[in-house]
């Protein structure tokens, strides 16, 4: 392909797409992708994803702090590209979706108009979906409103986690891009309008708020919350161990008993070196689970070393 390919993206999923379509014969001409970040004790900077495989393929990098700069402007105007690709990225401003003559497009986890936001591969899991899949549509002034061009439905399982969608997701995404660029280049793909209802579910970013499991809700959407955060965030809650001190633990991994319980609801139990939780619906029974602090254990290893006090509780 003889056009010229600017993309953007920042995480590990953006890489997923961007080696994928160097590989189908896309012609990548550049990406731009987040700035560096100091993090940890030693503030040492931090690549994003999508750069550390740029610099091992030396791909052109550019690290706009400012998409509305002249400078940025500047490298558009010399870089000239015809298309621009977008994946897991933040909002373009007009001035730069609005560049390239065949137009700015974007890959997004969902089937749109449903799921518009940050974590859309998370939120059909919480919400107990049956389905998902992944949309290439074309970047307007509003977030995850263009025109549709390609769709692509996937079956989601009961068991399904999301380390277990996500790779089903960047599998059907990354194909589906390239795809979509083909068509685009051939003039093969008409976009369409995206036909909303004011039903539409959404895909807020993930907070500590809403990562945090409600104990009065029903077993299956406590399971579900789960499922949907399992490896990270995760899913977490407070417990008192017996102690009145209130200890902070993510539960990754977790499967629902619905035997009768005589306890008081929330109870956190050990039996056999199984850990349950009491439930007005029966027991959650955990897997995986990460202590304050802590790295992540399954249960059974857990116990060899921590004990949860007669008492405890989550909270």
């Amino acid at each position: 392909m003889d056009e010229r390919i600017l993309f953007y993206g920042t995480p590990e999923f953006a890489v997923g797409c961007l080696d994928y379509l160097r590989s189908s014969g896309v012609n990548i001409i550049g990406v731009v992708t987040a700035p560096d970040k100091k993090s940890g004790r030693g503030r040492k900077l931090n690549y994003s994803p999508v750069k550390k495989y740029a610099l091992s393929q030396n791909i052109p990098i550019f690290q706009p702090t400012n998409l509305k700069s002249i400078e940025f402007q500047q490298t558009l105007e010399k870089l000239q590209p015809d298309i621009q690709v977008v994946v897991a990225f933040r909002m373009l401003p007009k001035q730069v979706w609005s560049f390239p003559p065949k137009g700015t497009l974007n890959l997004h986890s969902s089937l749109l108009p449903n799921y518009r936001g940050a974590a859309p591969i998370n939120w059909v899991l919480i919400n107990g979906e049956k389905k998902t899949g992944v949309t290439t549509f074309m970047i307007d002034e509003k977030i995850d409103t263009g025109q549709i061009l390609l769709q692509k439905t996937i079956k989601i399982l009961p068991q399904d986690t999301f380390s277990m969608l996500y790779p089903k997701v960047l599998e059907h995404g990354k194909i589906l891009l390239a795809e979509t660029i083909r068509k685009m280049i051939s003039r093969d793909i008409i976009p369409i309008e995206q036909n909303t209802t004011g039903y539409e579910k959404k895909a807020p970013k993930l907070t500590s708020e809403n990562t945090r499991i409600n104990w009065d809700l029903p077993l299956i959407k406590i399971e579900r919350l789960i499922r949907g955060l399992e490896p990270n965030p995760g899913a977490w809650t407070f417990f008192d161990n017996g102690q009145n001190k209130n200890l902070r633990m993510k539960i990754l991994r977790a499967e629902i008993k619905t035997f009768e319980s005589h306890e008081k609801p929330y109870q956190i139990t050990i039996n056999q070196k199984k850990m349950l939780i009491t439930h007005h619906q029966g027991h959650l029974q955990c897997k995986y689970i990460q202590l304050e602090g802590k790295k992540t254990m399954d249960v059974k290893s857990l116990l060899n070393g921590y004990t949860f006090l007669q008492g405890s509780k989550v909270l």
